[in-house]
């Protein structure tokens, strides 16, 4: 285990500026009702350790890689701490998207024409979604795909986007790996620049089970318990959430 001085130095470097700075000056701006709500809740202490924050897993599948012009077709949000996940109160919620559902991307996430025919818009389990993001960090892996895709998602159907803290599992692992001078597709999928960052190979080093991935709660439940592994085994929950959370 790397001694605490260093991990803390590295942690602060990649910390460029307070990460509720940003969502407090949205909060000065947002128009959307449910957008307000949410920014009104917000009430984080930047001091709260990994150890006492409240969470939430959440994954997206989407009709494809370009938040530009693909959708949010499918979201999983798992409750969590530490030490404890509670499946019981997690959500799942296929959606009807803006974008045209590919026939490419259907054997990746199964989700068939049938399935979003009846099913709601975003706006519609937005509500609900932003009330179990309230007073949460979000923890998401390569968290910076699920933030701007909602971030995209949002600005399309009101006019304006979303700032929300967001503990990226994929850049705990890159931290601890050889990865951190590689390109992003080197990290998640050359093997032979060193050990995969993918989820289920990261969850393997960990001796997690094996989920079938592309299902958005299974992959949501699969980064929670990854990032208590993480937590565990780099002893990282004594660490303020302002040292290991840059603003995604």
């Amino acid at each position: 285990m790397m001694p605490l001085p260093k991990l803390k130095g590295f942690l602060k470097s990649n910390v460029q500026r307070s990460w509720r700075s940003p969502v407090e000056q949205a909060a000065k701006v947002a128009q959307h009702p449910d957008l307000q709500s949410y920014y009104a809740s917000f009430s984080l202490d930047e001091q709260l350790t990994l150890g006492q924050a409240p969470m939430l897993a959440i994954d997206f599948e989407t009709t494809g890689l370009n938040p530009e012009y693909d959708d949010i077709i499918s979201i999983g949000a798992v409750p969590l701490t530490s030490s404890r996940i509670m499946l019981g109160q997690s959500r799942y919620w296929i959606l009807k998207p803006a974008a045209k559902l590919r026939s490419d991307t259907i054997p990746i996430h199964g989700i068939t024409h049938s399935d979003i025919a009846n099913a709601p818009d975003l706006i519609d389990v937005l509500p609900e979604l932003l009330k179990m993001m309230s007073g949460k960090l979000a923890v998401a892996h390569c968290a910076a795909i699920e933030a701007r895709f909602l971030d995209t998602a949002l600005q399309y159907r009101v006019g304006e986007g979303i700032v929300f803290p967001v503990i990226d599992t994929m850049g705990i692992e890159r931290h601890f790996s050889d990865h951190q001078n590689s390109g992003l597709f080197e990290r998640m999928f050359r093997k032979s620049q060193g050990a995969s960052l993918r989820l289920p190979d990261i969850r393997k080093r960990y001796k997690l089970p094996f989920y079938r991935p592309h299902n958005a709660l299974v992959d949501a439940l699969a980064c929670a318990e990854l990032l208590q592994a993480q937590i565990q085994h780099h002893a990282l929950d004594g660490f303020p959430v302002s040292e290991i959370l840059p603003l995604s």
